[in-house]
């Protein structure tokens, strides 16, 4: 009898046992699945606004391979940032529609806010020029290839030109120098620092269809200028890269029609020259030979940007331009007046005139 009371003893002892192991077993994995859960929640960080950076863009229901569209953005819609999971961002829209977008596809609100800012500064600038983008091409906040990115623009997106700006190209994306005597295979003496490459930089408008133009800054080269006709053809001959063009005034040409005479600025040589230009030229329209003929040349100006223009106010009347240039140093105005067919520089009251 005492062994059978000893042995139920035993077994109540072992069971107490277990039940024991199990608790504490049982707590110990509820205690990891909270400080899983607490570290997760401590991660996620809090809902951020931000701002759709390009147009038609795709929300979907996963970030797995295979998935479905959940909505559609558009440039500048406002969004809600719920998580971000590497590379993507799960967003809610304005409407209530959740999904997942590639954060490259999203603007801070502290870039929005520079956007805004710059949209401003551009409203104060002449255009200079117009032209097209020549191939897909990135609108920078600023610029330089370093810094962010606004939208991708589309070949053939019209640009207006206001403002040049001249950036070394970063090291690792710089071309190889061209071989020259100054050094073997294009370098520099080694008593000499080799020249960083420089490039143009534009600030631009662009007008993309379907939402209000967007201030930014965009390679000079991907752009290509909308030089009207015949001018391309006279720079060419002239080995001249025409940077921008002036209409003077207006003068009778062929059955009744007005013809513009223009003022074309432009350089020689390649990008990221100090000087905005350095050649100017006047073309006149000629009545009796029905073509331009080049009525001004100038070719001793490190003119800048922006020329300030005062147009004629009737057909074929006077019109007068001017720019700061720095060919001496320290800027200073050079003004000049259209006559019919002739353009004089005006100098100051102590210079000599032409």
């Amino acid at each position: 009898m005492g062994r059978i009371h000893s042995d139920v003893e035993s077994l109540l002892v072992s069971r107490f046992l277990l039940i024991r192991k199990m608790s504490i077993g049982f707590a110990l994995v509820l205690v990891i699945c909270a400080g899983f859960y607490l570290r997760a929640l401590h991660r996620r960080p809090p809902p951020q606004t931000a701002y759709a950076a390009n147009s038609h863009v795709t929300l979907w229901d996963t970030t797995a391979q295979v998935r479905a569209p959940v909505a559609t953005v558009d440039f500048g819609e406002r969004l809600t940032v719920l998580d971000r999971f590497e590379d993507q961002a799960r967003v809610r829209t304005a409407k209530g529609d959740t999904g997942w977008i590639n954060s490259d596809d999203l603007l801070s609100a502290a870039l929005w806010q520079q956007m805004n800012s710059l949209d401003a500064t551009a409203d104060r600038f002449p255009i200079e020029a117009h032209g097209h983008t020549r191939v897909l091409s990135n609108l920078h906040i600023a610029p330089g290839r370093t810094f962010p990115r606004i939208c991708q623009l589309s070949k053939d997106i019209p640009v207006d030109l206001m403002e040049r700006r001249v950036m070394e190209v970063p090291a690792a994306t710089a071309p190889a120098a061209a071989p020259s005597p100054s050094g073997e295979n294009g370098e520099a003496p080694a008593n000499q620092p080799a020249e960083a490459r420089k490039e143009d930089w534009w600030l631009v408008r662009a007008h993309v269809a379907d939402h209000t133009p967007l201030a930014g800054w965009i390679l000079g080269r991907f752009v290509d200028l909308d030089v009207p006709p015949p001018l391309p053809n006279y720079m060419a001959a002239a080995a001249m890269r025409i940077v921008a063009w002036f209409e003077l005034n207006r003068v009778a040409g062929e059955a009744g029609q007005t013809v513009p005479q223009y003022l074309v600025v432009g350089v020689r040589g390649p990008e990221g020259q100090p000087c905005d230009f350095t050649l100017l030229r006047v073309f006149t329209w000629s009545q009796k030979r029905q073509r331009y003929e080049t009525a001004f040349v100038e070719s001793d100006v490190c003119g800048q940007l922006p020329v300030r223009l005062v147009p004629a106010t009737s057909p074929g009347g006077d019109a007068s331009f001017s720019f700061a240039d720095a060919s001496d140093g320290a800027p200073a105005d050079r003004v000049y007046r259209m006559h019919q067919t002739v353009v004089r520089r005006e100098h100051a009251m102590n210079g000599k005139g032409d």
